[in-house]
């Protein structure tokens, strides 16, 4: 799961788009949102456009979001079983799928940005159904033939010399010319991140215990530099000792994700209601530094989390 936030608005005021996509049959679903939205109207949706449709998931991975590390998000999860996953940074193996198909998601919402002003969202359907019916390498088939064992019929046909032979009326022939233009978008979007790829990708192989240069830039953002004058020469690196940093192992599962686990309490506050007093703790959680320390119940982590009281 992830989300493409700061769209331009549109008639019916949605900015942001939920992206959902299946580990397995690599099917997605484009679901259009407001960023006033609460974490239990994202649930709703969530019950409506996945739950409804395709039944609960066994676990779910996902970025540190605010919508989704919420409490009413995590105890709806836990009702229903679904183990929560959160990716970690630098690794977009995680999630790397949705990662990909946002790239190209954003490549199609441009063009349709220009092709439909102010009413992105009402293509987003076809949207879905174009990328959902094309090609997948990673399986070699169709999402929706890998869904249902065939591909689907567009609204569209074609008989047995090729002559395209529309189906109905003026809104069956405006939703095939829709479908064209962004299937033509989806392509060209694809051609596009993979020649991307392909420049940045090199044939490198490691052996263990190799020693790496870790490229960490202080700003944030995109920033463009320019090239003046000439370049200066690539210097060969000498190994150094004092160059080895130090660092401390991330605990994660196989699929290089993990669970949240609280380790240790750093603070504790009451905070005053009119009626009543509420107890806070500062709980800091595993692969996680100070800075991110958040502040919770302390009842619900005593009930979640009794070891972490323990004297």
């Amino acid at each position: 799961m992830d989300s493409i936030t700061g769209l331009p608005r549109t008639l019916r005021g949605f900015t942001v788009i939920w992206v959902v996509v299946d580990k397995l049959t690599k099917s997605a679903h484009f679901i259009p949102g407001k960023s006033t939205y609460t974490a239990s109207k994202w649930a709703q949706l969530y019950m409506s456009e996945i739950v409804r449709l395709h039944g609960v998931p066994l676990s779910i991975v996902f970025y540190r979001d605010a919508r989704f590390t919420s409490k009413f998000w995590k105890g709806l999860q836990a009702a229903m079983g679904t183990r929560l996953y959160f990716s970690t940074t630098f690794h977009p193996q995680t999630d790397g799928r949705t990662e990909r198909l946002n790239q190209v998601l954003e490549d199609m919402l441009r063009a349709c940005a220009l092709e439909f002003p102010g009413s992105w969202d009402s293509h987003l359907h076809l949207m879905k159904f174009s990328y959902n019916n094309s090609f997948q390498a990673t399986i070699r088939m169709t999402s929706f033939e890998a869904l249902y064992s065939k591909c689907c019929k567009s609204p569209f046909c074609w008989d047995e010399v090729g002559e395209q032979r529309l189906m109905g009326s003026k809104l069956v022939q405006s939703t095939n010319e829709a479908i064209q233009k962004i299937r033509s978008c989806m392509q060209t979007a694809q051609s596009r991140q993979k020649s991307y790829a392909n420049a940045r990708r090199k044939d490198l192989e490691f052996d263990v215990r190799d020693k790496l240069f870790l490229k960490v830039a202080p700003m944030k953002g995109i920033l463009r530099f320019e090239r003046r004058g000439k370049l200066s020469p690539v210097l060969k690196y000498v190994p150094d000792p004092s160059h080895v940093m130090d660092y401390e192992p991330l605990k994660i599962d196989e699929n290089l994700s993990y669970a949240e686990q609280p380790i240790e309490v750093l603070a504790r506050e009451v905070k005053m209601l009119r009626n009543r007093e509420i107890p806070l703790v500062k709980a800091l959680w595993q692969n996680h530094r100070v800075e991110e320390a958040t502040c919770e119940r302390e009842d619900d982590m005593k009930a979640r989390y009794p070891k972490l009281f323990e004297e």
